[in-house]
């Protein structure tokens, strides 16, 4: 699910509070530019050509409005009595030659650091929102997965392919929502009975999902501070599950040809499950019966106390990490939600399917191990 994060807004951008935040930014020991060389090798290095050519698929991307650093598309259709979906990743590894300038700012970094005010890119800006980002009318080479899906929304197969792609349209999550809701027809048509199905297989499987509120600090004109909340549009989810569905294929193929980096989960312990029924006893909300994901998707979205239900259980969703492994799959064990009653816990270190570096791992995986048609799609935690 689309991680919540608190940012600063512009009528606060110039206030104590912000320098407060640029001042702690700076003890933190990030690196804040980029090397000249690094620069110039986002500006000036030549991406690998595909063979495949998808510029014919009418891609969209869909985000935040006014983002620039657009890393997936989509095409959604019929088949049968199924469907298709198509999810293109901007295919940032092609720009990156292995031991150059990029490729050694990349790993001092890490990841993109998301901060109040602001972040510390992965990438310069030049590769990040311009010459790998999925723009409309662009050709951009893309990492394009192909999903198979039956009428319950389930993955009957898929595959995963290099290809050069064009966008169509740069879509926002607000507009797109209005031309959803007023039934018009467009390339998003499909979106919402797709996200719907894949929320039900999400049930189906235990799955849990926090769907926290974007927080907003703003400030007033008397110079105190507030956060604004703004809870998630519908398509926002459904946008979701078709990420979640392509990590998951993604760690398939990793488990599978047995090389990878996934991101892990640990299972909370029995003293944090105590503890949280414990918070939903105090808020009235008290969990006492069904599974962890159950309880969260029956909470009243419009019940003021559901958002501190929420905000308590994601104390439940602590201790992300990586796990990498080339010809040993690490272990881990496969488990029931955890139920309202008081039940043992066992570890379950490849809980969480999301992929760090997720797009060159996923490629060396598909070379290795063809998918067999007709696997659907698995999961081994709650957590997801």
């Amino acid at each position: 699910m689309p991680q919540r994060r608190s940012h600063v807004a512009p009528s606060a951008e110039q206030s104590e509070l912000a320098a407060a935040l640029a001042a702690l930014r700076a003890t933190i020991e990030s690196p804040t530019e980029f090397s000249p060389e690094a620069v110039t090798e986002a500006a000036s290095v030549t991406p690998d050509v595909p063979d495949l050519d998808l510029r014919e698929v009418p891609f969209v991307t869909l985000d935040p409005a006014g983002s620039k650093d657009l890393d997936q598309a989509l095409h959604l259709s019929r088949a049968g009595s199924g469907f298709q979906v198509r999810y293109a990743i901007a295919d940032v590894p092609a720009f990156v030659r292995a031991g150059g300038a990029l490729d050694s700012e990349a790993r001092q970094r890490g990841q993109t650091l998301y901060l109040a005010d602001g972040n510390i890119p992965l990438h310069p800006e030049v590769l990040s929102e311009g010459r790998a980002s999925l723009l409309a009318d662009q050709e951009r080479p893309a990492l394009v997965w192909t999903f198979a899906l039956d009428g319950a929304g389930a993955v009957t197969d898929f595959r995963l392919e290099r290809a050069l792609v064009r966008s169509r349209a740069q879509l926002d999550y607000v507009s797109a929502q209005k031309t959803l809701d007023a039934g018009d027809d467009g390339p998003l048509l499909l979106l919402g009975e797709i996200g719907g199905l894949r929320q039900q297989q999400e049930q189906q499987r235990g799955g849990a999902s926090l769907n926290l509120p974007d927080e907003e600090v703003v400030q007033r004109e008397d110079g105190t501070y507030d956060i604004e909340r703004c809870h998630p549009l519908p398509i926002e989810e459904w946008n979701a599950q078709l990420s979640l569905m392509t990590g998951m294929a993604a760690a398939e193929l990793m488990v599978d040809a047995k090389v990878g980096v996934l991101r892990t989960m640990p299972q909370p312990d029995e003293q944090a499950f105590t503890r949280f029924r414990r918070q939903t006893e105090a808020l009235g909300r008290p969990w006492t019966k069904g599974e962890y994901g159950q309880y969260l998707r029956e909470l009243d979205k419009a019940d003021p106390m559901t958002l501190p239900v929420l905000e308590a259980a994601a104390s439940l969703f602590r201790g992300a990490g990586y796990v990498t492994f080339d010809g040993a799959v690490p272990t881990g064990t496969s488990s029931r939600p955890p139920s309202a009653r008081p039940t043992p816990m066992r570890p379950l270190p490849c809980a969480g399917w999301w992929i760090a570096g997720r797009w060159r791992s996923a490629w060396r995986c598909r070379r290795a191990s063809r998918h067999p048609s007709g696997r659907g799609n698995r999961s081994t935690s709650f957590l997801i």
